[in-house]
């Protein structure tokens, strides 16, 4: 823990500047394997220097690891002895009671927020078709994968339905998405899978056939974590799987954290891709689970 202060103000650093390099590939819609290789990494800017427009930014869906030295991958070995995290808030794991199921791939998404965006606008629809406002198409391209957006007037879009024939096409999921807009006191950061707010460093979404909604789950290299680059609270490694994905599938675990900033430091902790541990019914997150 003595380098950790080193590695959190280079990430803080990292987050204030554009152009990291990233992988910015589509994930995998079958379960990853320990034994794959990791992926290769590639550029992807923050921001066009010329014309001011953001580019798709750090979102789960398209997320990689970071350009650092490429680590072995432990493959898991039986349920009582789980592999141990390549990276984290503790360097060895603390399992006491609950049940492992196993190395699970990892990502993180945020929240986008329409006043990062510029450039030609697209209608965004909602369920009925009528239009909420006309927002930046690259807004639009970007919250249509996350599930949930910021306007800039404060209030919150989430998804309510795909195959809108009204509605742009999503790129990257081959959709047409109509949303709704939620009163941002209520739904501050949108709405999950089960129709209730989500929350950073929280939620989770998960691929229902493995992982059911409401399930709590405690992911041991999150133990320890800093909650913000300044460090002023670490992170219990407990998490309730309120979400799903498109893109989401199998042994895939999804990790809202809200904030872009957050995102980078996280993916700097506790790379993506890389493989974290599942743990279900554990006493450790009690407490977690009685938020539901």
């Amino acid at each position: 823990m003595k380098a950790l202060p080193l590695l959190i103000a280079a990430c803080t650093l990292s987050c204030a500047s554009g152009g990291n390099t990233w992988m910015n590939q589509p994930l995998s819609t079958g379960a990853w394997e320990p034994n794959d290789p990791p992926p290769k990494a590639d550029n992807v800017p923050g921001l066009d220097e010329e014309g001011g427009k953001r580019t798709p930014h750090l979102h789960s869906r398209a997320l990689g690891q970071p350009a650092l030295p490429d680590a072995p991958v432990t493959a898991p070995g039986p349920a009582s002895t789980p592999a141990p995290p390549t990276s984290g808030g503790k360097s060895s794991l603390n399992i006491e009671g609950g049940r492992v199921l196993g190395t699970f791939r990892n990502t993180y998404y945020d929240l986008p927020n329409e006043s990062d965006y510029s450039g030609d606008t697209v209608a965004l629809k909602n369920a009925r078709c009528k239009t909420i406002k006309d927002v930046a198409r690259s807004f639009y391209e970007d919250v249509c994968v996350q599930g949930s957006g910021t306007l800039s007037s404060g209030s919150t879009v989430s998804f309510a339905k795909r195959d809108c024939d009204c509605a742009p096409l999503c790129p990257r999921t081959d959709q047409h998405i109509c949303f709704d807009e939620l009163d941002a006191k209520t739904y501050p950061w949108g709405r999950g899978a089960t129709g209730r707010a989500i929350t950073p460093l929280l939620t989770v979404a998960v691929d229902t056939d493995v992982v059911p909604l409401d399930t709590a789950i405690y992911i041991p290299e999150f133990d320890g974590v800093p909650r913000d680059p300044a460090r002023n609270a670490l992170h219990d490694g407990c998490f309730i799987a309120q979400d799903r994905g498109v893109r989401v599938k199998g042994d895939h675990i999804d990790v809202f954290t809200g904030h872009r900033d957050l995102t980078t430091l996280w993916n700097g902790l506790v790379p993506s891709n890389r493989g974290v541990t599942i743990v279900l019914d554990s006493p450790r997150c009690a407490r977690a689970k009685a938020t539901l």
